[in-house]
């Protein structure tokens, strides 16, 4: 098959629904699909490095909808190249320009949300929902009604899509969502990771992996591990992650406050070997995030044998608890406090076998190739 790919801007720094991309461009082209991507800002060199397949820039944009006039010509021009075209995210001009430009095509397209339709949005940013409402009653609930198919990486996120907007109506599929398999040396990687940061070294590192915002719990996280930081001394809370809406400044403040300052780690945004070397170092993956469609960075930590400890909000939570590759709790800092506790009180050997299952539970639910096979055969059923 020949495949589409639309996202607005594939800058790493926008978090999952920019690397589930990446990942299914990646599990398409092992299959020997045909994959190609169309961006709307400026893709730079060093994005793109890792992106199979052919490369197109629509822009230039003009806000920050990314309108961009020349778009849905640029699809209505291409289509017929395609057996089917994958819009990633809404709420920008991606998904309207595919809509427009399908008109009178025969080209099916298909979208995956990627989270962005959670109810918790409507709760937490009611400013920006009235935005998003406006946009949904414009052109968005189009877009998805007109699609051949709306795609959810599981089944939590497909039931709480259906309670944010009215006059919700698509067809929905669950594809699941995967990675690829890490390739590199695990002793190396790690060792990278501890001369970039050589104040963790010999130290228990609680790995926080995402964007400095709101919806990720950050602050939640701080305040539960100053709870539990006086259990062991060597324990370490490094939080990786782009500074996104300005959030940084606050957090190290809150950590201060709460005298464990000497006991956090910031590192900024971490990519490529780097950041698999902080997966690597550490003894667990920590994402109290108060919404999650998936949680890359949770499949990521799997992938390399970390446990993971998430709230309820991560969707996935299910599978892991189920297949005891990690805990989940609520989404507050009691809920955050109570998992550090329970992971510190078990013995080292029970954390050892909850990194194999770990390990056991990405193999069976989120390899790339697994992954890439079930998006095909929805795609062709479709």
């Amino acid at each position: 098959m020949r495949i589409l790919q639309c996202v607005g801007n594939i800058d790493p720094a926008l978090g999952g629904s920019v690397e589930a991309a990446r990942q299914l461009a990646i599990a398409l082209d092992r299959l020997g699909h045909g994959v190609a991507l169309v961006t709307l800002r400026p893709p730079q060199v060093n994005w793109t490095a890792d992106w199979p397949g052919t490369m197109h820039y629509a822009g230039p944009t003009s806000t920050r909808y990314l309108y961009s006039p020349r778009f849905h010509g640029w699809i209505a021009q291409h289509a017929a190249g395609y057996d089917a075209i994958v819009i990633h995210g809404l709420w920008r001009y991606t998904s309207v320009g595919v809509w427009r430009g399908l008109r009178g095509h025969k080209v099916p397209y298909f979208v995956f949300p990627h989270g962005m339709l959670d109810p918790y949005f409507k709760r937490a940013f009611p400013a920006k929902h009235l935005q998003k409402a406006a946009c949904w009653l414009a052109a968005e609930r189009r877009v998805l009604r007109d699609a051949r198919a709306v795609l959810f990486t599981c089944e939590e996120e497909r039931l709480r899509a259906r309670q944010t907007f009215w006059s919700y109506s698509c067809r929905e599929r669950i594809v699941g969502l995967g990675i690829a398999r890490p390739v590199g040396d695990l002793e190396i990687e790690k060792q990278a990771f501890f001369a970039q940061f050589p104040q963790l070294a010999g130290t228990r590192v609680a790995l926080f992996l995402a964007r400095l915002h709101p919806k990720k719990g950050v602050d939640l996280l701080i305040r539960a591990f100053a709870r539990v930081a006086s259990a062991d001394p060597r324990l370490r809370l490094v939080i990786a992650g782009p500074d996104e809406c300005g959030w940084k400044a606050d957090l190290e403040q809150l950590a201060v406050q709460l005298a464990i300052d000497n006991r956090v780690v910031w590192t900024g945004p971490l990519y490529g070997k780097l950041k698999q070397g902080a997966l690597r170092a550490a003894e667990v993956l920590a994402l109290p995030s108060h919404t999650e469609n998936f949680g890359i960075s949770v499949v990521e930590a799997m992938a390399c044998g970390v446990p993971v400890l998430i709230s309820n909000r991560v969707n996935i939570w299910r599978e892991i608890e189920s297949d005891g590759a990690g805990f989940a709790a609520s989404a507050d800092v009691e809920g955050m406090t109570a998992l550090f506790e329970r992971w510190l009180s078990i013995p080292a050997a029970a954390r050892r076998r909850m990194g194999i299952n770990a390990l056991r539970s990405f193999a069976q639910r989120f390899e790339l190739e697994h992954f890439g096979r079930e998006f095909i055969e929805c795609l062709k059923s479709a």
